[in-house]
Formats: C-alpha cells, sequence, structure tokens
C-alpha cells in the first residue's frame, strides 16, 4: 500500500494522507487499492481494502466516509460508522477520520492545528462555493493551512467555455487559470489548482501548498474517471492525532 503525506506547515498531531492505487484486493477495471463502495467494484473487496487502510493508520474510531454529490454541504464528522451526504468534513476530535473520495476531483485539506476539514472539490464545487463553506467552520481564516491533493492536472483537464465563464463571473482573475486549445473554439484547458488557490487566497488562507500532481497522466499511482470511465477512486484522510 502506497500512501502519500502532504507536505505542509503544520502541527505534528495532524495527521493526513492520500491512497493510491497500489496495493488493496481490487481486480479488473478497478485493479488496487478501489475504496469507492458506488463505482461497481465487489463490495467484499472494497470493504477489504477500507479496513486494511484503516490498520495501516492505525485509526481506531469508524472514519466519517460521505456520499459525495458535487455540492457545498460541510458535515461534522461523527463515529458512528453512518455515511452523510455532503462534500466535506470537518472534525476536532481526536482519531476520527474525515474523507472525500476522488478520481480527478480535487481533495483539498484544511487544519489549523486545533482542527481539520477536507473538501472534495470539482469544478461545480468550486463554482458553487465549497471551500469557502469548508473555511467557514475555523473561526480564523488567517490560521489555517491548506494543501492540494492529486487532481486531474493543467495539462489535462478540458473544460468548454460555460466552465471558463462560471468561473469568470465571479472572480475575473480566473481567467489566467484558462488555456484556450488551439484549433478547438470554445473549448480550453484548466488549471484546478490555480482556480483553488485563487478562491482560498480570496477568503484569507495564506498558507497553501501542493497541486503537484495529474490524475489522469499517472495510471500507475491514480484511478481517474476522466481517462478511464469506469475506475475506482483514491481517499484523502485528515484526522487529529
Amino acid at each position: 500500500m502506497k500512501l502519500l503525506r502532504p507536505q505542509w506547515p503544520v502541527s505534528g498531531r495532524v495527521q493526513a494522507c492520500v491512497s493510491t492505487r497500489q496495493g488493496g484486493a481490487s481486480r479488473g477495471a478497478f485493479q488496487g487499492l478501489n475504496l469507492g463502495d458506488h463505482v461497481g467494484d465487489d463490495p467484499q473487496s472494497v470493504a477489504q481494502n477500507r479496513q486494511n487502510l484503516a490498520a495501516q493508520l492505525g485509526l481506531e474510531r469508524p472514519a466519517q466516509w460521505l456520499q459525495q454529490v458535487h455540492g457545498v454541504d460541510v458535515v461534522q464528522a461523527v463515529a458512528d460508522g453512518q455515511v452523510r451526504q455532503a462534500d466535506a468534513c470537518w472534525s476536532d476530535q481526536p482519531g476520527l477520520a474525515c474523507v472525500v473520495m476522488t478520481a480527478d476531483c480535487l481533495p483539498v485539506f484544511f487544519s489549523d492545528g486545533c482542527k481539520v476539514a477536507v473538501a472534495h472539490a470539482g469544478w461545480r464545487g468550486l463554482v458553487a462555493g465549497i471551500l469557502e463553506n469548508t473555511l467557514a467552520v475555523f473561526e480564523r481564516p488567517e490560521q489555517v493551512h491548506c494543501w492540494l491533493g492529486p487532481a486531474i492536472g493543467p495539462e489535462a483537464f478540458e473544460v468548454g467555455a460555460e466552465v471558463q465563464e462560471a468561473f469568470c463571473v465571479a472572480h475575473p482573475a480566473a481567467a489566467e487559470a484558462f488555456v484556450a486549445r488551439v484549433g478547438v473554439p470554445g473549448k480550453y484547458f484548466a488549471d484546478i489548482y490555480a482556480l483553488a488557490r485563487l478562491r482560498l487566497e480570496a477568503i484569507g488562507v495564506a498558507s497553501v501548498s501542493g497541486g503537484d500532481f495529474c490524475t489522469l497522466n499517472d495510471a500507475q499511482n491514480f484511478y481517474s474517471y476522466r481517462r478511464d470511465g469506469e475506475t475506482g477512486r483514491m481517499a484523502s484522510l485528515i484526522w487529529l492525532a
């Protein structure tokens, strides 16, 4: 099992990681450590993968898994084993992990050292305010650090003019995160990392790191919905030790 650990300036009691597809019991299109139980994989394989991940991380309390809908709802993590519908969650309880799943969308980690959160940010969630809603659970935005986990890279994320317009209407500076595709009118390559940084900086987050991966172009380590269609999911987890 290969896990990625954020490199960011937070307290040592903040634990966080992103799974890769390496290791795991899933087979076929889901080969590896698929943690998504909604994608058509064998349920027993997914359950085994989740159990192995929890054991690897030493998590003794049930993590807060979500039913993600590309929305803007944020919930507090609860260790009751229930799946909640939201696209971000937070916790201030030791040992209680918050989880989001991705396969091209952007996982964004938040912490001020006393509280942790993680958000699932596709382009719809970014436009609608998922990062702003997640930051709102912290009392002082200027003390929050963010780390941008693995997502589709700026040379692979092709979008239409309606996506470019949706971002630029709210933040004209977002135009810098789009590059017109040569020879294909109305198509752009979008930098989801730059778009997230813009939104975070606009609401007072001064410390943003990460954003160095491309899920689509690294099939060895990452699932990618845009690349494969039928595929698994990585998990991004954060908790207080």
